[in-house]
């Protein structure tokens, strides 16, 4: 809901003359939130992390004093020790006498309500206290954790990708410091890292879209200094934005991208058919994908990344906005997918979709300050799940904004 060209203090105070009073009259209800990015308020909406956006948009939406606040997933796209910040402040809004009324796919904020309705299929389907919600539709908001065969490890497999001391830099800022890590085939890899941490320069260097400063990259044999065309055409991506065609139907959005990677008519053809066949998309084949689903939809988004067979797909936060049992199920194709040799290089801001992965690193301040599997950093770091793991290590930021 921000204008990403406007500055932090000319959005604030745009919104505030849509309701006829300034930010002065306002200040008092949304400095505790204004105050941790007024430092900034000469920078663009548009260059803020995904958490300094979010205290913007609910600082606009506040400015006005309002007596109702309505807020539709809020957090959906931004690391959990922003989330955390976002729902403390909730927390003060609603001991000023403010209602908030507020829509999130994430169960731990869903514990953090009053009251809870629970919605499905345009109708009421219960209304209560949190446990209450979570415990009568356990079966959608807890469902059974995924089960994945266990891998020989006495099989030697190669490494995909190859990061030797990477750094990108925009002029005097670090964006990427010296990273090291390797990928197998067939793994699944979590990278994760709170919101400006660098993971999403560092993936951009990976599919090809920058290239690195300094240090040394491969992706599937492919040099990404050099060699980032070819780069391309060896991988699948799923953007963390919905990026298919809407108005087309989702045969009709497989073609043209099976196409642009260079398979023929003919193979398409035969492979379409097989492939919503295993995604038991075949009835929706004609369907416009904007008629589907969110979580209908990221499945064809992730069906066109995979359908050239490529050797590794980087999905950037592939379940953002999804409830636990779509979630689950989108998990269980990414299990398929790894089980024919592809290798996954995952983003994601659930902690709960990091315990799926072979292996994790998190990122801090442009560094990978850890890196291991969930059960390893867990005992390293002396924590019971991985949101211990990731909050401890986040917080030693020091990188500003």
């Amino acid at each position: 809901s921000l204008y990403q060209d406007l500055s932090v203090e000319e959005n604030l105070n745009f919104f505030a003359r849509l309701f006829h009073t300034t930010i002065e009259d306002g200040y008092d209800l949304v400095k505790d939130i204004y105050s941790q990015i007024e430092p900034f308020k000469t920078r663009r909406a548009g260059a803020l992390s995904g958490g300094m956006k979010q205290k913007l948009a609910l600082s606009c939406a506040l400015i006005h004093q309002p007596k109702v606040l309505f807020l539709d997933e809020p957090t959906t796209g931004i690391d959990p020790i922003s989330r955390k910040e976002l729902w403390a402040m909730l927390a003060k809004l609603r001991d000023k006498g403010i209602t908030v009324v507020v829509s999130t796919p994430y169960l731990d904020e869903v514990r953090k309500c009053d009251r809870v309705v629970f919605l499905n299929e345009g109708k009421v389907q219960g209304t209560g206290t949190p446990e209450e919600m979570l415990s009568q539709f356990a079966d959608i908001f807890n469902p059974s954790k995924l089960q994945r065969k266990e891998k020989d490890a006495a099989v030697s497999v190669p490494d995909v990708i190859v990061v030797d001391k990477m750094t990108k830099m925009f002029g005097s800022f670090c964006a990427v410091d010296h990273i090291s890590f390797t990928v197998k085939k067939g793994e699944i890899f979590g990278f994760l890292g709170a919101n400006g941490a660098g993971k999403t320069t560092a993936m951009n260097i990976l599919i090809g879209l920058h290239q690195p400063t300094s240090g040394r990259a491969t992706v599937a044999g492919f040099d990404c200094s050099t060699q980032f065309e070819e780069v391309k055409k060896h991988i699948g991506y799923m953007c963390q934005k919905f990026s298919l065609y809407e108005d087309m139907t989702v045969r009709e959005n497989i073609r043209l991208y099976a196409g642009i990677y260079g398979m023929t008519d003919r193979q398409i053809h035969e492979k379409t058919e097989r492939m919503l066949a295993d995604f038991k998309f075949t009835e929706h084949g004609d369907d416009r994908v904007r008629s589907l689903p969110l979580g209908w939809r990221q499945r064809v988004a992730f069906l066109v990344s995979i359908f050239h067979e490529p050797s590794i797909v980087f999905l950037d936060e592939p379940t953002g906005g999804v409830d636990p049992l779509t979630r689950k199920q989108f998990w269980s194709l990414i299990y398929e997918a790894a089980a024919r040799g592809i290798t996954v290089f995952v983003t994601t801001h659930y902690m709960d979709e990091a315990e799926y992965c072979d292996r994790i690193s998190i990122m801090v301040d442009g560094q990978i300050h850890a890196i291991g599997s969930p059960d390893d950093l867990k005992r390293q770091y002396g924590f019971n799940d991985m949101d211990g793991v990731f909050t401890y290590l986040a917080r030693q930021g020091k990188r500003v904004e």
